[in-house]
């Protein structure tokens, strides 16, 4: 018998956590836009707004080198089964593991110029970006919640 299982089910549980969490920082982030274009803040919602999908970006990078990194660590272990001592490794695909590693750091300044750009061009709070960046945290939790309360099994 395979030691290895079929994880396809947790894959698909997962998939759909992450699709919820994106949904929800984006979702989150326009309504708190609206309550502020409601109480006629419109720098307050431009800024709410621009942080939500920043956040939402930093999500979908974070995300996708995660999965690199995961897919390359799979293929090698795929590759060499027996784990004898001699890593199999590539030129092509060390390359790739650092060009993920530096992906996964570099995001970090992707964000903050996205906020510099933000504000300087668009002349909107910092902090409202810095609430709109929150959104994604506010997904987080509450896709947690919600896989707490109603577990999809």
């Amino acid at each position: 018998m395979d030691a290895r299982t079929d994880n396809s089910d947790v894959t698909a549980h997962g998939e759909r956590v992450l699709w919820r969490i994106q949904l929800l920082t984006l979702a989150f982030g326009t309504a708190v836009a609206v309550v502020a274009l409601a109480l006629h803040r419109v720098d307050w919602a431009k800024g709410l707004f621009c942080g939500a999908a920043l956040g939402w970006l930093n999500f979908r990078w974070l995300q996708s080198g995660i999965r690199g990194l995961f897919e390359s660590a799979l293929v090698r272990a795929r590759a060499n089964p027996e784990g004898a001592g001699v890593p199999v490794s590539s030129p092509n695909s060390a390359a790739s593991g650092m060009f993920r590693a530096f992906s996964l750091l570099f995001r970090y300044a992707l964000v903050g110029a996205g906020v510099y750009v933000i504000f300087i061009y668009l002349h909107v709070p910092l902090i409202s970006i810095g609430l709109g960046l929150c959104a994604l945290v506010a997904a987080i939790i509450a896709a947690s919640v919600w896989e707490a309360l109603q577990p999809e099994g």
